[in-house]
Order: structure tokens, then sequence, then C-alpha cells
């Protein structure tokens, strides 16, 4: 891997790993503004859904940092991107303005680049 590769990934990682534990986060403590109770409403999803969001994208960053864990680290990134890409579908569905998908299309193309530009020891199946 060469030093370009790494620095994308860990700066691709690093960001993606900081929205999903700062969103996390604010879903497990219920607080409101982005993300929180009042846009879950306002998109029509339950409130109790954010505490398991929350526990999600926590866990999602824990495996992404750890060391080891490859498949773990698929599964991850494959819930980010769903989760994400849901969240940028149901602002749409709810017509929201285009600046309100924004911090989910963000993760999502961190989430992307994060993935494509991991080391071999972070991939279930490395090249031969």
């Amino acid at each position: 891997m060469t030093k370009t590769r790494k620095i994308i990934y860990w700066i691709a990682t690093l960001w993606l790993s900081l929205g999903l534990a700062a969103t996390g986060i604010g879903q497990l403590i219920g607080a409101d503004g982005q993300g929180g109770a009042d846009m879950m409403a306002k998109l029509g999803y339950p409130r109790y859904l954010m505490p398991l969001l929350g526990v999600w994208k926590i866990l999602a960053v824990i495996a992404l940092l750890i060391p080891k864990f490859s498949l773990l680290k698929e599964w991850a990134y494959a819930g980010v991107f769903f989760l994400m890409s849901g969240a940028i579908y149901s602002h749409i569905a709810a017509n929201d303005v285009f600046v309100e998908t924004l911090p989910g299309l963000l993760l999502v193309v961190l989430a992307v680049v994060s993935w494509y530009f991991r080391p071999e020891s972070r991939k279930t199946i490395s090249a031969a």
C-alpha cells in the first residue's frame, strides 16, 4: 500500500468515524437538532428509533477503528452505507431541501472512500 493510499484511507476513516460518533452520541442522548428528535419526527420516524440508530453508529465506529476483524469491518461498511443511503432517501421522500441530504451524502462518500482505500490487512480476501 502506498503512502498516499494510506493517508487517504485514514483521513476518510477518521472523518467518517467522527461523523458517525457525533451523530450516534446525539441520538443516544436524544439531542434535538441535526439528526435529533425533531428531524426524526419530521421524517415520520418514531422517537424510540433514535437510540437504536445511535448504538449502531457507535458499534460501526468501533468496528472500523479496531485492528483485525475484517469480516466485521465489511459488515460495518455495509451497515453505514445502508443507514446513510436510507437517511438520504428519507429526506428526498419528505421533500426536504437538498441541503438536508448533505450530511448523509458526505458520510456515504466517506464510507465508500474508506472502504475502497482500506489496507490489505483490513480486507476479507486479499489478492495473492
